[in-house]
């Protein structure tokens, strides 16, 4: 008989509705319960929490079949009384704050793994995209957000199911949260500063950036409305209020440059130097390991600067986001190698010159001095007289 009435009740939707509800809600309060169970496993013994986990686990299943057997109204001998009672307690306040808050408990998961779905892990581990870097900024945003709506939700829920007039509380809350912000202007500016870097795509998690002028740099580790979270590269992490950002300058955006340089001495061959380098150049961005991070060509720009410290030379290597500064060091590796090979090392500082004469203006034969080898040989022979002179009289 009980089998013919589920038939026929099957065939309506409003029982799907029903057993769909029933189902989901006895799910949810048996999920609460064992994330609760697991918070308090580490302070019982095992025995004790396997037991309290099975207990548990058989008396959901079994409410969830009573209050199941009810919904549906069938006529199943001591389920149908048990699933009255659970239905009975589920409307009470009690009941409605028990399964708020298994609700709000899978919500707050299911937000957690939605945002794993929507920004999956690079199968390469070094995978940069802007695409991915505005995603993955988004996402976490969009997380926080959905679990501060959820918070609220739950609270205002929990409220009513005790009695409290949930909207006036809401309209006292309106009128203290209009005298909060005149009062949290700095906080209002962090918000909309924040959500204007996310709409403009400024920068994003990953990036690497420095703010106000190179005060603080490093990569960007976690983007909020209110907060920008820099990690440098000594491990200190940096809490910078988006409100405070005034001017950011991105080593990441679309893609990055070495500037390759090298200092040959004065006397050396620059077009040698410049052939040294533009094979460097060129056989770095033709290697198998490192050609996918080039996005052009070497550009060999020739001399840069002249000083008494030596000339300088440069070449251009533009790259992926990100990858200057692994390209950067095997450049110079290769180039200090290569410049060591062709004899044109790093050149040293420029000689000190040191003339000693008794005259203001020496005399042609007498020449230049170096410091290094001056001795008393170089010395006049007046000079060495009046030396010997003075050491037998001092008062002279």
């Amino acid at each position: 008989m009980a089998v013919d009435v589920l038939i026929n009740h099957m065939s309506q939707p409003v029982y799907w509705f029903k057993l769909i509800f029933t189902l989901g809600v006895g799910y949810a309060v048996w999920l609460g319960v064992m994330a609760l169970l697991k918070l308090v496993t580490p302070h019982i013994n095992a025995r004790l929490s396997r037991l309290l986990r099975v207990l548990w686990s058989v008396t959901a299943a079994y409410g969830t079949l009573a209050a199941t057997i009810f919904a549906l109204r069938l006529d199943v001998p001591l389920l149908y009384d048990h699933g009255e009672i659970v239905w009975k307690g589920v409307r009470a306040s009690s009941g409605q704050i028990v399964v708020v808050a298994a609700i709000a408990f899978i919500a707050w998961n299911l937000v957690t793994i939605a945002a794993k779905r929507i920004v999956p892990e690079s199968t390469d581990g070094e995978s940069f995209t802007r695409r991915t870097v505005r995603v993955q900024t988004l996402t976490s945003v969009t997380e926080g957000s959905l679990r501060l709506v959820i918070v609220i939700l739950t609270a205002i829920s929990v409220l009513q199911a005790l009695g409290v007039n949930a909207t006036a509380l809401l309209a006292g809350v309106s009128v203290l949260g209009l005298a909060v912000g005149f009062g949290a202007q700095s906080l209002i500016k962090d918000v909309f500063t924040g959500f204007f870097i996310l709409l403009e795509d400024q920068y994003g998690v990953g990036d690497i950036i420095r703010v106000n002028g190179g005060t603080l740099s490093g990569t960007v580790e976690r983007l909020t409305l209110r907060l920008t979270v820099l990690r440098a590269l000594d491990g200190t992490v940096h809490l910078i209020p988006n409100g405070q950002v005034l001017t950011v300058s991105v080593s990441s955006k679309d893609w990055s440059q070495v500037l390759g340089t090298f200092t040959v001495p004065n006397g050396a061959d620059i077009d040698r130097a410049l052939e040294v380098m533009t094979e460097v150049a060129h056989a770095l961005h033709t290697d198998p390991v490192w050609k996918r991070k080039f996005l052009a060509a070497p550009d060999v720009q020739g001399v840069t600067n002249l000083s008494n410290d030596g000339i300088e030379i440069r070449t251009l290597l533009k790259v992926l986001p990100k990858s200057q500064f692994a390209v950067g060091r095997e450049f110079n590796r290769r180039i200090r190698i290569a410049m060591d090979s062709a004899d044109l090392g790093v050149p040293g500082p420029a000689p000190i010159e040191v003339r000693i004469s008794r005259d203001p203006s020496p005399t042609p034969a007498q020449g230049p001095v170096t410091l290094d080898k001056v001795d008393d040989r170089q010395m006049e022979p007046e000079a060495k007289q009046a030396e010997k002179d003075q050491r037998r009289d001092p008062q002279k």
